[in-house]
């Protein structure tokens, strides 16, 4: 068995309980593969990029996926720990949630459906496209020697669509519904922890908020909200001897876009550090609180937040955050940190080969993609010990483009130059070769090209 670097074993090592030694060896020769190949992260590509692709008994390594006994829920909680472990100590947990469009065609995908594709559409154009809908839970954290917050995924859930589950009599679930189920089990993982939840306008869900909202520890949840919304004052105390139901909710506040616009809005300055990744940011917040309610549904108690940009580069914004206590400063700058989502999405499909998956079996599908997503966190553990020491020097740099701090794409190359630093990892040379002698200058720049391929 080819060995890994010390530091990698050692992350590794928790995820061994999971499976029985022999799929264990298998499935570390499938990770390293996935980090080696480049381009499509296949079980074949994976063999290739190992040496293996002389190897009779391959469809071992894709019974890895296909039906060995282990599961990826537990590979998630041991991943997270590890994430909280290196990256966030004893502080509030961020996790952003957003779902995700796998582009995959075949008949044999029972689970596909046609959804908007976030990737081609725009606001001028609605882009369809067929593939699988995956619901994604990151941990946003402060990476030291990236200088920004990044987004590093540790569970996911496959949402068929609403065919899938009308061919099996079984009940559609919304994206909102799966979001609850996975936060849910990060709750029951951390008991403890406070955790704060930042969501996109598709969660603005009053049962998924009222859900947060109503847990032994809550979750924070912080999300957009429409500038039309039906805000309320609070509900007025009960008389005594008064009957009936209780009240939900009072009097019908003003519509947030009708707050923007008054001139007797307070709204203060203040100065939002990487606003979507272009630096700092003058703008204007002004928060109050009240009870978000609609007909039939519940009424929960939230505060909202506008924002506003004194040069006008951008609309006012709303959000809201089912913690009534919380700084309206500390709400934005939580909210802020999940454009990182999409910026994970954009470096798994251009490093990691996402989207690339040929498996056809069910269970071999649900693991594929949660596995590639894990991937990214992965290889920043890998490399966040050696960064740490000397990040300057371990990022490409070229005459026409300054890199301030390393990238993806630089850990993902150190990673890779650990492995093939390690001899075991290729087959030794036969004994009887003649000696080559290799310029360094060649060598280096013949790795640097290997390690850097997507």
């Amino acid at each position: 068995m080819r060995t890994l670097p010390p530091k990698m074993v050692q992350a590794l090592a928790p995820f061994a309980p999971l499976f029985s030694e022999r799929v264990f060896r298998r499935a570390r020769v499938l990770l390293i593969g996935a980090i080696l190949a480049p381009g499509a992260r296949t079980v074949s590509s994976a063999l290739h990029a190992m040496g293996l692709d002389g190897e009779k008994r391959f469809h071992r390594h894709h019974r890895v996926l296909s039906r060995a006994r282990w599961s990826s829920r537990e590979a998630g909680r041991i991943l997270l720990g590890l994430l909280i472990e290196a990256f966030v100590g004893d502080g509030p947990l961020i996790l952003g949630i957003d779902e995700t469009l796998e582009r995959r065609y075949g008949k044999k995908i029972a689970a596909r459906g046609v959804y908007r594709d976030p990737v081609r559409s725009t606001h001028e154009t609605f882009v369809k496209s067929s593939g699988l809908r995956w619901v994604c839970v990151m941990l946003l954290v402060e990476v030291p020697w990236a200088s920004r917050v990044w987004a590093l995924p540790f569970l996911s859930a496959l949402a068929p669509s609403e065919r899938y589950a009308a061919k099996r009599g079984r009940r559609h679930k919304k994206i909102t519904e799966w979001a609850w189920r996975l936060l849910l089990q990060v709750r029951r993982w951390c008991p403890q922890r406070e955790i704060v939840a930042v969501a996109d306008r598709a969660y603005a869900s009053l049962k998924l908020l009222d859900h947060c909202r109503k847990l032994s520890n809550p979750i924070t949840f912080i999300t957009r909200l429409r500038l039309d919304a039906a805000l309320y004052e609070p509900a007025a105390p009960r008389r005594p001897h008064q009957i009936g139901r209780p009240r939900l909710k009072g009097e019908r506040l003003p519509n947030l876009s009708v707050v923007a616009e008054d001139p007797a809005t307070v709204w203060k300055t203040t100065k939002i550090a990487n606003w979507y990744g272009s630096g700092e940011r003058m703008v204007e917040v002004s928060s109050k609180t009240a009870v978000w309610y609609s007909t039939g549904l519940f009424a929960v108690p939230v505060r909202w937040v506008l924002v506003r940009d004194p040069e006008g580069k951008f609309k006012t914004q709303a959000l809201l955050c089912t913690d009534l206590d919380a700084d309206p400063e500390e709400i934005l700058r939580w909210f802020v940190m999940r454009w990182q989502l999409e910026v994970t999405f954009q470096e798994m499909r251009r490093h990691l080969g996402f989207e690339s998956q040929r498996q056809w079996s069910e269970l071999a599908i649900r693991r594929a993609t949660p596995a590639l997503l894990g991937l990214f966190s992965l290889v920043t553990l890998f490399a966040h010990q050696r960064m740490r020491q000397a990040a300057g020097a371990l990022r490409r740099q070229t005459a026409w483009y300054h890199k301030r701090h390393p990238t993806f794409a630089d850990a993902l190359a150190l990673v890779r130059k650990e492995l093939w630093a390690q001899e075991q990892t290729l087959y030794g040379s036969p004994s009887a070769t003649d000696t080559i002698k290799v310029p360094r200058v060649f060598m280096e720049r013949l790795t640097e090209a290997i390690c850097y391929a997507a």
